[in-house]
């Protein structure tokens, strides 16, 4: 018998749920300032992505979940002190079709 308490999630959902939780524990090993300023960074990418990709673009969230994941692991090392991220947006004449 399945546990009650909320929907079944996709194994692209726990993946996702995993990456975002081991960014808040890689957050933790940080100084108390760089710790807020990672939450924040890591929430607003999350929350971004949740609004912006089309969630049945599987390709694109894998390619999203292997490029956390190299951000992780940098996170994770001692010489790491923050993230940042960008917002790449496509010029107008990638946008207009033929």
């Amino acid at each position: 018998m399945a546990p009650s308490g909320g929907p079944r999630l996709s194994g692209l959902q726990k993946q996702v749920l995993s990456l975002y939780r081991g960014f808040l524990r890689a957050a933790r090993l940080k100084s108390a300032e760089d710790r807020r300023r990672i939450e924040s960074t890591v929430s607003a990418e999350f929350r971004r992505n949740a609004k912006q990709i089309d969630h049945k673009n599987f390709l694109h969230i894998e390619y999203l979940l292997r490029r956390g994941k190299k951000q992780l692991d940098q996170l994770r090392s001692p010489d790491t002190i923050g993230l940042s991220s960008i917002n790449v947006t496509l010029s107008q004449t990638q946008r207009a079709e033929p």
